[in-house]
């Protein structure tokens, strides 16, 4: 039998961690003057580190290096464990709140999905949304990365971790010598962005209080607001294009901006292959809906048509999920586009969701050099990116991520189908959640939330979201026979 001991005493360790993040809150609670709610919080923190420490006591004899076997389960196991102990303040500080939502809540913060079953934001205490927020911004570049940083310390392996954690096919690319200073990097440039745009959302004019919560939410391309208009709240181009910014730079790669930095120069931005696609595939989605929109006579004017159009473009292709108006009232094409473009367009490496960009550049190349095998049986032509060639291996690494991706996409939607849903509401609500996207269509569209749903239908969006941040074959692999076999 699979030994569980030395991946709970890693555990216990990132929970006490994790413990200390709800005087986040706590202290916005006294800045709110919310007196009811600071024992809420420190409730919770005591709940939580007291169960790490148990745990931690319980199997301080079974610590050792990690096994890659033991870096899948441990972080299938935080992404499990911490949104529970994320959902006490909500369950205790939100009267209409019952677990089910309060854990869908805490899972839709820690995976960046910005999904959320909670009406009239706007006059909830400012402590839950700034916990609903900042959640994102722990869970954005992904928690395990912060741990691979501390372990060391601890004396645990970190390697096993790093690429159970990292997004993308090629997980094996190192940026430093060693992972916890790799680790340490990316979360460096993780804390130079937020800070950026924490001051540019102050200098656009949100309050302190919101340039907080919505660079917490931003920058980890999860979406999540403090008001149910979400930011056409403030009817703000200003507030617009520091969101679009931020956006589209937390949608590249963070091991490019390191490399960035570490060579003082913009070329490796500039050349790579993933980055370009990235700002093309958007630039011709933009042109497109901006050109519906005008012809259609959705908006009034072309600019104002090109000012909405790009901002819901780069939120939900970037699956942050903000909002500015209504899409859904759009023309079919323009939402359908959207929620096509969150299943894709963001970096490998960045904190968006999705099968990841670089994936659908191999999967073109793939299909291509099979089109031209037809015609020339005998041909040699290997498929090249960024002039290296990719291997096989990896080539069908993404084959069968793409055809587990479609399985899944299918099964969690016949399973919203079979508890009554309509169609549109139940395929673009899994799209939305394995996808980490937030908003879908129909009933969880940018004019609803997940609050109408069942029990049975909100845990399945909940695994859905799990799934998603973890790119599917870390948690399925749990699954497997061979997994469990010593």
């Amino acid at each position: 039998m699979y030994n569980f001991m030395p991946v709970l005493a890693a555990l216990s360790r990132v929970v006490l961690v994790f413990s200390v993040t709800f005087f986040v809150p706590w202290a916005w609670s006294w800045w709110g003057d919310e007196h009811r709610l600071q024992e809420v919080w420190l409730l919770s923190f005591a709940v939580t580190f007291t169960c790490g420490a148990l745990v931690m006591w319980r199997t301080q004899s079974h610590r050792r290096e990690l096994m890659p076997k033991d870096g899948f389960m441990l972080v299938n196991l935080v992404w499990a464990v911490l949104p529970a102990f994320a959902a006490l303040p909500l369950w205790l500080g939100v009267p209409s709140m019952d677990w089910t939502d309060a854990y869908f809540e805490a899972v839709s913060g820690l995976t960046a999905t910005g999904a959320t079953v909670l009406s009239g934001l706007d006059t909830l205490p400012l402590a839950i949304n700034v916990w609903r927020c900042f959640l994102q911004l722990f869970g954005g570049l992904g928690i395990m990365l912060l741990v691979v940083a501390i372990l060391p310390l601890l004396g645990l392996g970190g390697v096993q971790l790093y690429k159970a954690e990292t997004p993308g096919p090629m997980k094996d690319a190192k940026l430093t010598p060693r992972i916890a200073e790799t680790a340490r990097g990316l979360w460096g440039v993780y804390f130079v962005l937020s800070l950026s745009c924490f001051l540019a959302y102050r200098w656009a004019g949100m309050s302190w209080s919101d340039a907080f919560m919505h660079m917490s939410t931003t920058v980890s391309l999860g979406g999540m607001s403090s008001h149910d208009a979400s930011l056409g709240y403030w009817d703000s181009p200003r507030i617009e294009a520091v969101a679009i910014v931020f956006m589209l730079l937390a949608g590249v790669s963070f091991a490019r901006y390191f490399i960035v930095w570490r060579t003082r120069s913009l070329m490796t931005l500039v050349k790579d292959v993933e980055v370009r696609a990235y700002f093309g595939v958007l630039a011709v989605s933009i042109a497109l809906v901006s050109t519906l929109l005008a012809v259609h006579d959705v908006v009034d004017s072309f600019p104002a048509a090109l000012r909405v159009s790009a901002f819901q473009i780069i939120s939900l292709a970037t699956t942050t999920g903000y909002s500015s108006v209504n899409y859904a009232l759009w023309p079919a094409f323009a939402p359908v586009l959207l929620i096509m473009l969150g299943c894709f367009v963001s970096c490998a490496g960045s904190t968006g969701g999705g099968i990841k960009m670089v994936r659908m550049i191999m999967l073109v190349k793939q299909a291509r050099r099979e089109l031209i095998r037809t015609i020339h049986p005998r041909v040699v032509n290997p498929v090249h990116l960024a002039g290296q060639g990719i291997p096989n291996s990896v080539l069908m690494s993404v084959m069968a991520f793409m055809l587990i991706y479609g399985a899944t996409i299918l099964s969690l939607t016949m399973l919203m189908l079979y508890s009554g849903m309509d169609i549109v509401t139940a395929f673009t609500a899994v799209v939305a959640c394995v996808n980490n996207i937030g908003p879908g269509l129909g009933d969880v569209g940018p004019a609803g939330n997940f609050g109408g749903l069942t029990d049975f239908q909100t845990w399945v969006c909940t695994f859905g979201m799990l799934l998603g941040r973890l790119e599917l074959l870390s948690v399925l692999v749990l699954f497997t026979s061979q997994f469990w076999r010593k």
